[in-house]
């Protein structure tokens, strides 16, 4: 396990009309004409005079005289149909988008927006010399097992590996502590805040991945194949043993020697770091196959 890595988005109201119809009134004249019938007294020897009996003449009935019509009462106009306009909305307004700016001046607007969404301590850790393109050439090394040390995005840890001696040489559990806020800093972001940055500024990384002599729009899959390497990497159950190689050190198994570099630095990452690191990993893959 060497300390030293290879590079690489009408309403109507309904009308209402109230007919109102006059009523006509019927009128009804009946005239009944009577008269009076008188009977003589029956006296023999004696002569009457004839009783005359004056005819009285019938009263006259006059018809009364129809009352007149009423007039027809005007039905009441309908109410006008009022039709109310929909209230147009006012359209917010769509944000300006900045241009990108060129490769080669993105130094500056790039870690102006992870300065948004990361702390000043965090912030720390990272190069800001040609970031776009230390991390293209940083993932297509770990996509192929290795670690381009000198093109990595963030600054070596201060603190020197440590080994616990005795019969057996083992990590010392503190030097995991070295790799805690790298690990911070990866986990920082969401995995959806993570793949909207990298969509931001996808065609700067497809340019700097295009000079490195490949199909600008094929980092995606090699973003994919770097992350299924990390989460390849076994998980050991305890202790590794070492041995003292020169100034080095390496692994006593050969099974864990033999891992690729990006693996092996992943275990010096201590399995607690290295759990998260994974889940961090899983998250982000998952949102690049939505």
């Amino acid at each position: 396990m060497s300390e030293h890595s290879s590079e690489t988005e009408v309403q109507k109201r309904p009308v209402n009309n109230n007919l109102i119809f006059g009523v006509v009134i019927l009128i009804i004249v009946a005239c009944v004409a009577a008269y009076i019938l008188l009977q003589p007294d029956d006296k023999p020897t004696q002569t009457v005079e004839d009783i005359v009996t004056e005819e009285v003449p019938m009263a006259e009935f006059q018809e009364p005289e129809p009352e007149p019509e009423p007039e027809p009462v005007a039905a009441p106009e309908p109410e006008p149909v009022v039709v109310e306009q929909p209230v147009a909305r006012e359209e917010e307004p769509v944000p300006e988008v900045e241009p990108l700016p060129t490769l080669n001046e993105s130094d500056e607007v790039v870690v102006a927006r992870m300065d948004e969404v990361l702390s000043d301590q965090v912030m720390s850790l990272m190069v800001t010399d040609d970031l776009i393109r230390r991390g293209v050439v940083y993932v297509d090394n770990i996509a192929k097992g290795k670690v381009a040390a000198s093109h990595a995005p963030v600054e070596r840890p201060k603190e020197s590996f440590k080994v616990i001696e005795g019969d057996i040489l083992t990590i010392d559990p503190n030097s995991y502590e070295r790799y805690t806020p790298y690990v911070k800093l990866f986990t920082s972001l969401s995995a959806a805040q993570a793949i909207r940055i990298y969509d931001e500024y996808k065609p700067l990384i497809n340019e700097a991945y295009a000079e490195i002599g490949y199909e600008g729009d094929a980092f995606n899959q090699t973003l994919e194949e770097a992350i299924d390497v990390l989460l390849d990497t076994p998980e050991p159950k305890g202790d590794m043993p070492l041995v003292r190689n020169s100034v080095t050190y390496q692994y006593a198994y050969s099974e864990w020697e033999n891992l690729p570099q990006a693996q092996k630095q992943l275990l010096r990452m201590g399995p607690e770091n290295m759990k998260k690191v994974k889940a961090a990993l899983r998250n982000i893959k998952a949102e690049l196959e939505k």
